[in-house]
């Protein structure tokens, strides 16, 4: 029976063999179990109509095709089977499904169905952490899968991890958790924490991280130190800013931090595939290690930027323009130029690229066929008088927005009453004003006409006075 783990050296070789005699002449296969572990899923798509049965287990490894699918990373087939029909709660002896299988192997774009349990209460997000398969167990927290999830033994996924030292699915686990340090602390039903497993299973990787002599720091939670400034453009990704300090000589391409990280290591980190070209462009290194023995890739992959991984890792190709429409007639929009396959499971299927254009171009076609296919069915139900969600959320927004309008106009009903009575109160300060500049005026006017008739007194007085001194005689003695 083979483990899901590896499938061999032979195994992998007798693949690459057939793939390339498949490429020079067709291999026609005898079982379906051949067929889906091949990838050809017109072979595939034949034997079953014939009379396979598309949930037939093999003799030898109990394995159903749609386990073999998984196993094998053939992804076309394992849609063709789940399209058909094919059974995914079916186990193996060991109790795996094909979601196992495929979070074993580290075929994250075969895992179908992320909760199901096996005989030891492991879930895909356990058996993905148990053997280090970092892309799957992006894949699965992403999906909303449980990472505090314990086994029969009352193991978390992180002690998994640091019983076989995968660091770094370790430091993503820890990254995710409600509490990076509570889960340090966490103990199994056999009264073991991460440190105690580490220790017990020598994983000095583990235990140095956990000590704090990573380049993390002495807090797995704490941030990554951003003291240097090409670090913290190439961070941010603020590539004008990186070119200006690496054109004026503030810093240098392969310039290394406390950490020993590079500006290529901090990039990759957030997946900033500009300043990444920029680096590479210009000549960076993207072979020096830091303080976690981690290069550029392995930061990409630890933090699930595959288009990074792949374009460090040389394999990335843009062969076509953004601009250009696709056209599922012309081959040319087919050839691989973007991320393909798992960052955890590389070589398992060995296909020509001509077998993978090929399918690509089925791949293509059947989106645009059940899209066509969706467009006729919603028309049918919509005129069958059914309601979709998407007449729902319109719905929903019809009356919200009526709601927004119906308040908006009170309020504007309320600003006008207000208006009104203010205005009012305007022109009763404005009667007010002018009673007051009247009386003003008139108090003004009464206050001159006393003013001048005193004056008027006063003159006539002084000219009385004026009359009596003039008229009376004045006797003058001479000697």
């Amino acid at each position: 029976m083979p483990t899901a783990a590896s499938s061999g050296p032979s195994a992998s070789a007798s693949a690459r063999e057939t793939a390339g005699s498949s490429a020079k002449k067709k291999v026609h296969f005898g079982s379906i179990h051949d067929a889906v572990r091949a990838g050809d899923v017109k072979q595939l798509s034949e034997i079953v109509e014939r009379g396979a049965s598309i949930n037939e287990v093999d003799v030898l490894h109990k394995f159903t095709p749609l386990h073999w699918a998984a196993h094998s990373g053939s992804l076309e087939c394992l849609h063709w089977l789940l399209w058909h029909g094919a059974d995914i709660t079916q186990v193996t002896s060991r109790g795996w499904t094909a979601a196992h299988i495929a979070a074993i192997r580290g075929q994250d774009a075969c895992m179908q169905d992320p909760s199901v349990t096996d005989k030891r209460e492991w879930k895909p997000v356990h058996y993905a952490t148990f053997h280090g398969r970092l892309g799957c167990l992006q894949l699965l927290v992403k999906w909303g899968c449980s990472i505090e999830d314990v086994d029969y033994n009352g193991n978390l996924p992180v002690h998994l991890a640091a019983m076989e030292g995968h660091l770094h699915c370790f430091k993503f686990l820890l990254s995710r958790m409600s509490s990076g340090t509570q889960a340090l602390k966490a103990f199994n039903d056999n009264g073991e924490n991460v440190s105690d497993l580490a220790q017990r299973f020598f994983k000095q990787n583990i235990l140095q991280f956990i000590q704090g002599t990573e380049y993390e720091g002495n807090d797995p939670e704490d941030q990554e130190t951003l003291a240097f400034p090409g670090h913290v453009a190439a961070f941010k990704g603020d590539l004008q800013m990186l070119k200006k300090l690496v054109e004026d000589g503030v810093i240098n391409l392969n310039e290394r931090d406390d950490n020993g990280s590079t500006p290529m290591h901090k990039a990759a980190g957030q997946g900033h595939i500009a300043c990444l070209q920029w680096l590479i462009k210009m000549g960076a290194d993207g072979n020096i290690t830091d303080k976690a023995g981690e290069r550029p890739s392995d930061v990409a992959k630890r933090f699930a930027h595959l288009a990074a991984v792949k374009l460090l890792e040389g394999l990335q190709k843009y062969d076509i323009d953004d601009g250009d429409e696709i056209d599922e007639n012309d081959m040319k929009f087919f050839i691989r130029h973007g991320v393909e396959g798992s960052t955890d499971a590389k070589d398992d299927l060995c296909l020509s690229e001509l077998d993978k254009t090929d399918a690509r171009m089925r791949a293509y076609k059947k989106i645009v066929e059940l899209r066509h296919l969706l467009e006729i069915a919603a028309s049918n139900y919509k005129q069958l008088g059914g309601i979709t969600e998407e007449d729902l959320k319109q719905k929903k927004e019809h009356i919200e927005s009526e709601k927004t309008i119906s308040e908006l106009q009170g309020q504007l009903e309320y600003e006008r009453l207000r208006r009104e009575k203010l205005e009012c109160q305007l022109d009763e300060y404005r009667a007010e004003v002018d009673k007051l500049k009247e009386r003003l005026e008139k108090i003004q006017v009464s206050n001159f006409v006393s003013l001048e008739d005193d004056s008027c007194e006063s003159s006539k007085e002084k000219r009385r006075v004026k009359k009596k001194v003039s008229s009376g005689g004045m006797f003058v003695r001479r000697y």
